[in-house]
């Protein structure tokens, strides 16, 4: 069982949501933290939140020589968690590519920079973890998720990749596809959302994960195993119950 006591960990989206709650976790669990996000006030707000070791780097992931610079500021870790998210709600009919170019940026974009700066050195000394955080939606098209979608299953898909490569060496991949969870993101849903969960909740799960040395975990448990299900559900059928009526 992975322990994070006395371990360096840089959370990239920690003030808000699942980032946040995770970061109280992983403090409790004894990590040395290193928090990431644009917004500076609610990372000091954390810190001074958290009882433990807590070092503030604010970084804007969109911004390569932002993350360029927090990369340097960091120096050294044990492992990474990248759970930056952006969303809206979002149909083909009404196509927005500011919006669209604007998730693919910080939801899979930007990881591939923060990566692209830690991974290396993890390479070179054989050891290190990553744990990318995509979604349930990844397992096939879903209506009004144009921006959100895709770029979650890229996301899911860069972390096969590095797993494929990585397997036989000190460098661990996870990742982790939650299902719904209550920030001010799913606030923009107009829809009954199943199986919704609290951040602290998802947390808690996550660590779960984190702790153990499964590469890919669904959460919650029943929403997963449908949402995987449907990959199984022939064209006619899928898209006559999540197709949009004309």
């Amino acid at each position: 069982m992975r322990r994070f006591s006395d371990k360096t960990y840089w959370l990239v989206g920690a003030s808000e949501g699942l980032g946040r709650a995770l970061a109280q976790k992983m403090a409790h669990a004894g990590a040395n933290l290193i928090i990431s996000a644009r917004n500076e006030e609610r990372l000091e707000e954390l810190a001074k939140e958290i009882d433990g070791d807590v070092s503030v780097v604010p970084m804007d992931v969109g911004d390569n020589d932002s993350v360029i610079a927090a990369a340097k500021d960091v120096g050294e870790i044990d492992g990474m968690v990248y759970l930056p998210a952006l969303y809206w709600p979002l149909s083909a009919r009404e196509w927005d590519s500011d919006k669209v170019l604007a998730m693919a940026d910080v939801n899979y974009i930007g990881a591939i920079r923060v990566i692209g700066e830690i991974l290396p050195a993890m390479v070179e000394r054989d050891a290190g973890h990553i744990v990318l955080t995509g979604s349930l939606s990844v397992y096939r098209g879903l209506p009004g998720a144009i921006g959100y979608v895709p770029v979650k299953t890229a996301l899911v898909s860069l972390g096969e990749s590095m797993h494929c490569d990585l397997i036989n060496t000190g460098v661990d991949i996870q990742v982790a596809n939650p299902g719904y969870i209550k920030t001010r993101l799913t606030d923009k849903n107009d829809f009954k959302m199943p199986s919704l969960m609290t951040p602290e909740d998802a947390a808690e799960r996550m660590m779960t994960h984190m702790r153990s040395d499964r590469f890919k975990k669904d959460f919650p448990f029943l929403l997963g195993l449908f949402f995987r299900s449907t990959t199984f559900f022939p064209n006619w059928l899928y898209y006559r119950i999540f197709g949009t009526k004309a």
